[in-house]
């Protein structure tokens, strides 16, 4: 199985490492990351400049990898544009989770998305992050289990995949859906000049069943995706007219 593995944190990003690792017990792996943090980039692609295809400055074990001076999309693009016959591509581990709306805007889950445009299978992985980097060596177990679980078919599916920080079970889930969750924040810097930061405003406990609620337990979340977005209710209903 060939397994290209990216993200949108960035090359430098211990998450990528952490999946990178677990990748090599299920097949051949190759690294396409972006150079520099591509967080909340959503599933933009780059058209007005060319892009730079370079070797990573780090090493990956045993693994071969490269870097891209673009977003999370685009490095799928080139990932499988120089690397033929891939099989499957794993988005991740990102630092913060993409449950419910922020799937929206996700690059993590962006990067899988381009995959299945590709024809190919996508996993997104994510898992939250607080004050101090997440325990991706106490994940790892769980992080096996789940592509264990996901690559077991060749399939072409997408995948939404968020790990609690202590893992105890795993959950199929559906996208928590609640009005936004984004507000901004004004403030001002030393200076007093006015900036505003967009950031996210808590939420109630989410409904039982869902990825949040799911994390919310301590459970691995898996939400199978689509790239269809017709809603199928409203399609019906206007179609008597």
């Amino acid at each position: 199985m060939r397994i290209l593995v990216t993200n949108d944190d960035g090359i430098y990003s211990p998450g990528i490492a952490a999946l990178a690792k677990v990748a090599k017990n299920f097949g051949e792996v190759r690294v396409v990351a972006p150079d520099v943090e591509q967080s909340s980039m959503g599933h933009a692609v780059t058209h007005s400049r060319p892009l730079a295809y370079k070797k990573s400055p780090i090493e990956f074990p045993d693994i071969e990898a490269h870097r891209v001076n673009g977003t999370p999309a685009d490095c799928v693009a080139m990932g499988m544009h120089l690397w033929k016959n891939v099989d499957v591509v794993l988005s991740g581990i990102n630092m913060g989770p993409n449950l419910g709306n922020s799937m929206w805007h996700s690059g993590t889950l962006a990067a899988a998305k381009q995959a299945v445009l590709f024809g190919v299978k996508g996993i997104a992985l994510s898992t939250p992050v607080g004050k101090d980097e997440p325990d991706f060596e106490h994940l790892e177990t769980y992080v096996s289990k789940t592509l264990e679980l996901l690559l077991k078919n060749n399939e072409l599916a997408l995948y939404n995949v968020n790990f609690p920080p202590d893992p105890t079970d795993i959950a199929w889930t559906r996208q928590s859906v609640r009005l936004y969750d984004g507000t901004i924040v004004p403030g001002t810097d030393p200076l007093g000049r006015k900036h505003y930061w967009f950031t996210v405003t808590p939420l109630d406990p989410a409904e039982e069943g869902t990825d949040r609620w799911a994390i919310e337990n301590n459970m691995v979340s898996i939400t199978p995706l689509r790239l269809d977005l017709t809603d199928e209710k409203i399609l019906n209903e206007k179609s008597h007219f």
